[in-house]
Parts: structure tokens; C-alpha cells; sequence
């Protein structure tokens, strides 16, 4: 018998409900920056608690906050509506400038090898 200390699958279940339960697309009054400082702490305790044995668990999460992103994008800028891979560019474009702005894309920036998702 062995022991793996990975993020087990209700955790993983459990955090991906709190993702849903922030309501980011909701959140027209705001830019990426406030996006950022509302979840930031939360996502940055999940890395290091989860991430301290296995930190790959934790991309599938940080690709599911991308994508309530890419969504909160797509609502909040008209031209973006109905068109995901602008959505998804500018987002790409906002990680290229500020790549620190968020905690979880530096998780997944220390991945080169990771195969990109379509969206």
C-alpha cells in the first residue's frame, strides 16, 4: 500500500464549486486588475497548501479560472461577445504583459512543456 499526497478528488470538486461560487462573469463593474485582487489570496493558499507535493493537481484548476476569465472578458466587452478565441487572445496578451498579475499564472507558466487547450 502506498501513500500519494496529491489534492484528493473531492478537493479538487470542492474548489472547482468555489471557482463557479466567485461569479466572475458577473462581474462587469470591475477590470482584470480588481479580478486579481479579489482571488489572488485564495488561489495563492491553494498552491501552497495543495501544490507542496504534487503541483501539477492544481493545473486543471487554473485553466478552469482562465476559462470563467476568457467569459468574464467575452461579457464584459461587447466586441469580445459570441467570439472565444478573442477572448482567449486577449487574455493570452494580458498574461504576456503582466504575467504576475494573477497567482495561478505563474503555476501554470512553470509548465513550458504543457500542451495548450482550445477554447
Amino acid at each position: 500500500m502506498s501513500f500519494l499526497p496529491a489534492m484528493s478528488a473531492q478537493a479538487k470538486k470542492a474548489k472547482g464549486k468555489q471557482i463557479r461560487d466567485w461569479h466572475l462573469n458577473r462581474r462587469m463593474g470591475t477590470d482584470l486588475s480588481g479580478l486579481a485582487w479579489a482571488i489572488n489570496a485564495q488561489v495563492r493558499g491553494w498552491i501552497n497548501y495543495y501544490g507542496a507535493f504534487y503541483r501539477s493537481e492544481l493545473y486543471a484548476n487554473a485553466v478552469r479560472i482562465d476559462e470563467h476569465l476568457a467569459r468574464w472578458a467575452m461579457r464584459k466587452f461587447k466586441r469580445l461577445r459570441g467570439k472565444p478565441q478573442l477572448a482567449w487572445d486577449r487574455l493570452r496578451a494580458a498574461k504576456q504583459r503582466n504575467p504576475r498579475l494573477f497567482a495561478h499564472w505563474q503555476l501554470l507558466a512553470a509548465t513550458p512543456n504543457r500542451p495548450a487547450r482550445a477554447g
